[in-house]
């Protein structure tokens, strides 16, 4: 069942990557992978994912000594509190939910100790919500001016969250703003910021957001089943 979901959202995914003039190894697929037990990640695995986002830094830590393998990385997608920065760290291949200058200083504290580099992304509410964390979209140059500084981390892209909103006009809108602030920053070319990783879309609209731009999509439900 996992393997055959997860070939489908592959082979939808490559169409959408292609309709959008790119090539289908230009976006990456990641499987959402949190409350969903180890077996049932090693079938997703053995479909071929080599891409795993778990939102709880307590499941990543526990996860990833049954799942270590040298071609499988485990990201943490999930807002990240202050006092969990060290074993994510610790843990995660990359870390794409920094929400604030805050975070990034203790996850650069937390590298620098380990003596290791993060590749991260910058959360951005790109949707200006109350209710969601990350950056809006007019605090990302000075965030990122700040960041940029920081030893043990280095900035890989952006990633967001939209509104859900039933008219997927509105969606695809959100995606365009996203990728346009992520090439605007990349034109600028600033020292250790890359650029590379735009991650946007999951289970019910990533085929609108690679139209759109995005390099990595985050799926879980339509791989791993509901939840709830």
């Amino acid at each position: 069942m996992i393997r055959n979901q997860y070939q489908k959202v592959r082979d939808q995914l490559n169409e959408a990557a292609v309709k959008a003039g790119g090539k289908p190894e230009d976006v990456a697929l990641m499987a959402v992978s949190k409350t969903v037990d180890v077996a049932r990640i090693v079938q997703a695995i053995e479909a071929g994912a080599v891409l795993l986002g778990e939102n709880r830094v307590q499941e990543l830590s526990e996860k990833r000594p049954q799942l270590s393998t040298d071609n499988v990385q485990m990201h943490m997608i999930g807002h990240l509190q202050s006092n969990k920065a060290a074993k994510a760290a610790q843990h995660a291949d990359m870390i794409q939910s920094v929400d604030s200058v805050k975070i990034a200083r203790e996850i650069s504290k937390a590298c620098t100790a380990q003596e290791k580099k993060m590749p991260v992304l910058l959360e951005v509410n790109i949707g200006c919500e109350a209710a969601k964390f990350g950056f809006l979209p007019e605090q990302l140059d000075e965030a990122l001016s700040e960041i940029a500084l920081l030893p043990g981390i280095f900035v890989r892209g952006l990633m967001t969250i939209p509104p859900f909103l039933d008219d997927k006009r509105q969606t695809a809108q959100f995606f365009s703003q996203m990728n346009q602030l992520f090439l605007d920053i990349r034109y600028k070319k600033m020292d250790n910021i890359t650029m590379d990783v735009l991650s946007m879309g999951m289970s019910d609209d990533f085929e609108l957001a690679v139209a759109e731009g995005s390099t990595l999509v985050r799926v879980g439900s339509a791989i791993f089943g509901s939840r709830y």
